[in-house]
């Protein structure tokens, strides 16, 4: 029977069972719709990625066979809503079945599901599909954690460790350590250079005028569009890939929670993109790097592809797993009733903060900062400073090209903010400027002095770490996690806590200016 057949922007399997032969019965669908780029104010690197690598895609399906209607965000049919244009579509060219993938986004799941029941009360049938992606199912990690009150990742990553025999002797891990997160801590040596990353050479001017011309509200930049580096195919997804093991791994986790000023990508992957939209599968990543590792053992050792198997096996899941389990409800929740809006230096990055001014910088510019600069330097002050975890989380969605809800949300709202009131994280993520000097250079020649705490150019992060914990008390005395904060507090003398909370109540009421 004629079957109408959607593709998201995210679901760019060509390694999925749909096409493994063309039928002239079934008919692709992919569209560039406002829908997806106005939910959120988003990078223009995101939407030219996702863009590109659409029709990218949508050449490979019909190179190779399928046919393929594809909807630009200018196409005169194109009326820029999913339920909209699929019910013009599958009325208009008499197709009598419906076929979709399971979206990764509760938003999408819900407007694909009522259009469903739309459609069956006009006599078209309609069946979801899985992605063929993930590595665990929506409901695994709810299943695993059944009868728990807690859901610790590191159960559900040995979990999966023995399911795909990742890393393994048996049932026993090798070497006997099933984690060496311990030992990727380092901070980045002082002169050491890492690799240049891959770039891709990708014309998007086309593009880039179409979203000019269309007026859609973005932020960031984009300083040559006539040479894009950011993958957007599965042969880039997989010589990103090639050159990760080959260059990268080696270091990869020593310095994975390091940061500095002198380079933006080090030795992370930045695979994350191709990933989410499954130009490339993580079970290959997974696969390609540990058998490079057993053939290089000599010179790279087991705890720096430990620590990148944990980041896809282990976290990838758990994040995804964590969303389907606790959404909606997960999308509201804000555990400290945080409500300060969102400082408009994190739109444009000009701050006198230097570990700011550079992340948020950076992040303007690439479309990326990894994962301790998201949750150490902008998540850790968001959260200092009683943001609203809305607020956070449209910033982190919109500027981040591997940005999607159901990885974005769970490590924003969760993770980074504590607002899910610890259902990832068992305590929140903050630090004063000590663990910033400690990881960075970015204290180094800063407008603010990472030693003071009060007083003239008193580096914020250290009253506000105090002052958070001060309001916050009645929430978090109890936790074992936080160790010697609050006995720390109580032996300061009276006088020198009230000038710290001053300070930070000073710094709070000119959090633009700062």
């Amino acid at each position: 029977m004629p079957t109408l057949r959607l593709l998201l922007g995210d679901q760019l399997n060509s390694e999925h069972s749909w096409f493994k032969k063309p039928d002239s019965d079934t008919t692709y669908l992919m569209m560039e719709m406002r829908q997806e780029t106005d939910y959120a104010v988003h990078h223009i690197q995101k939407i030219v990625a996702f863009f590109a690598a659409m029709r990218v895609f949508s050449e490979y399906l019909q190179q190779n066979g399928h046919q393929v209607i594809y909807y630009t965000l200018d196409d005169p049919g194109n009326q820029q809503e999913l339920a909209e244009n699929i019910s013009e579509i599958i009325h208009t060219g008499d197709f009598t079945h419906f076929d979709y993938q399971l979206p990764d986004e509760w938003r999408l799941d819900g407007q694909l599901k009522t259009l469903c029941a739309d459609l069956y009360e006009a006599g078209i049938t309609s069946e979801a599909w899985d992605t063929e992606h993930f590595l665990s199912s929506r409901s695994d990690l709810k299943a695993h954690f059944k009868g728990r009150k807690t859901f610790v990742m590191e159960s559900f990553y040995r979990m999966m460790r023995q399911k795909y025999s990742i890393l393994m002797n048996g049932k026993e891990p090798l070497t006997g350590q099933w984690n060496y997160d311990a030992s990727n801590r380092q901070p980045f040596p002082a002169g050491h250079q890492s690799p240049e990353p891959l770039l891709f050479i990708t014309d998007v001017r086309p593009l880039l005028n179409l979203i000019r011309q269309a007026k859609i509200q973005t932020v960031g930049n984009l300083a040559d569009p006539e040479h894009f580096g950011w993958p957007v195919s599965r042969a880039d997804g997989l010589r990103l890939l090639n050159y990760f093991v080959e260059n990268l791994l080696v270091h990869f986790g020593d310095f994975q929670d390091a940061m500095t000023p002198h380079a933006w990508a080090l030795y992370h992957s930045r695979l994350s993109f191709v990933l989410n939209v499954k130009l490339v599968h993580p079970l290959e990543v997974i696969e390609t790097v540990v058998d490079y590792w057993k053939k290089n053992q000599e010179s790279v050792h087991i705890s720096q592809v430990e620590g990148f198997v944990r980041q896809i096996l282990g976290w990838r899941e758990y994040m995804r797993g964590m969303y389907w389990t606790h959404m909606p409800n997960f999308a509201t929740m804000n555990y400290f009733e945080h409500s300060r809006p969102l400082p408009d230096w994190f739109w444009t990055g000009n701050t006198r903060m230097n570990c700011l001014r550079h992340s948020i910088g950076q992040s303007l510019d690439y479309a990326y900062a990894h994962h301790i600069q998201r949750l150490m330097i902008t998540g850790n002050f968001a959260l200092l400073a009683g943001i609203n975890p809305d607020d956070v989380d449209a910033w982190y969605l919109g500027i981040y090209i591997d940005a999607i809800e159901w990885v974005e949300i769970t490590n924003t709202r969760g993770m980074s903010q504590f607002a899910d009131g610890g259902l990832i994280g068992t305590k929140p993520y903050v630090s004063s400027a000590n663990y910033i000097d400690k990881m960075s250079s970015y204290c180094d020649g800063c407008f603010y002095d990472k030693k003071k705490k009060i007083g003239e150019k008193a580096c914020p992060f250290n009253s506000l770490y105090w002052h958070f914990y001060n309001r916050h008390e009645a929430l978090l005395q109890k936790n074992p996690r936080i160790g010697m904060v609050y006995p720390t507090w109580k032996r300061m003398k009276e006088a020198d806590r009230e000038g710290i909370i001053k300070q930070a109540e000073l710094y709070l009421d000119q959090i633009n200016d700062l």
